[in-house]
């Protein structure tokens, strides 16, 4: 398999895991931009209920605790990446207002208008912008938050071989004005949006990744599969390395109508 010529769907999904369960964070992203985000997010208590989709093995749901009142559910499809989080919560002493559960974002196990902050950091992309946000409002209160991180277009125009690549990952990426008119064709007030900086791709994310690919090369040591899974995550680097003022990562939050 040519790593130029691949897409992430080609790959097997216990690859992907197993890959990501490496590293403390699945995405690009840092404490300082959760932390932003959750500045923009009013009216929580103690009795507030908060849900992570997607939430990983729990990075940024434990800075979510440790800053925010009310109580967080983290769901996540992976059992493995869920047993990370629970440790995660035992590790900082959160068991009193943090639990991890195994579910999918596209059937959320819960009531409607149940929550009043949705967290969704690096994962909508799984059902696409418009779809998880029209799912996903039904489980809000009426003036509850959703704040989520997706990939965006910076330019309307940008260099074919990125496009291409893209278009093939993700192709309801789009641009940021193209995303803020979708929150708000989705039921929400736009409340604020802002790019993260380079340093949440390069140091936070991309470069911790040589040593998961270490660990996850020696324990699938001959996995031709494995193999190329390693080598597309490193084109999919040199390509942010290369085009990376054409696109990134966007903390959108919005309010529930």
């Amino acid at each position: 398999m040519n790593d130029e010529n691949s897409t992430i769907h080609e790959f097997d999904f216990g690859l992907i895991r197993d890959y990501f369960s490496f590293m403390e964070r699945q995405g690009p992203g840092s404490n300082e931009m959760t932390l932003k985000a959750l500045g923009f997010i009013e009216n929580l208590t103690d009795e507030s209920k908060l849900l992570d989709i997607g939430c990983g093995t729990g990075f940024q749901t434990m800075t979510l605790a440790q800053n925010a009142p009310g109580r967080i559910t983290g769901l996540d499809i992976f059992p493995e990446f869920i047993e990370k989080f629970n440790e995660n919560v035992v590790k900082h002493n959160l068991q009193h207002k943090v639990k991890g559960i195994v579910g999918s974002m596209d059937d959320l196990p819960f009531q409607k208008e149940e929550f009043d902050l949705i967290w969704a950091e690096g994962s909508i992309f799984i059902m696409g912008y418009e779809e998880g946000l029209k799912y996903w409002r039904d489980f809000l209160k009426p003036g509850g938050y959703v704040a989520l991180t997706d990939a965006a277009w910076f330019t309307n125009e940008r260099p074919k071989e990125i496009e291409d690549f893209w278009e093939e990952a993700y192709a309801g990426m789009g641009t940021i004005p193209e995303k803020t008119g979708v929150m708000q064709n989705a039921g929400y007030i736009p409340v604020a949006s802002f790019v993260l900086p380079e340093i949440c791709w390069t140091s936070l994310f991309y470069e911790l990744q040589d040593k998961a690919e270490d660990k996850f090369l020696e324990k699938h040591k001959g996995n031709k599969a494995a193999e190329d899974f390693v080598s597309y995550q490193r084109y999919e680097r040199e390509l942010y390395y290369k085009y990376k003022d054409y696109y990134g990562y966007v903390f959108s939050i919005g309010k529930r109508i």
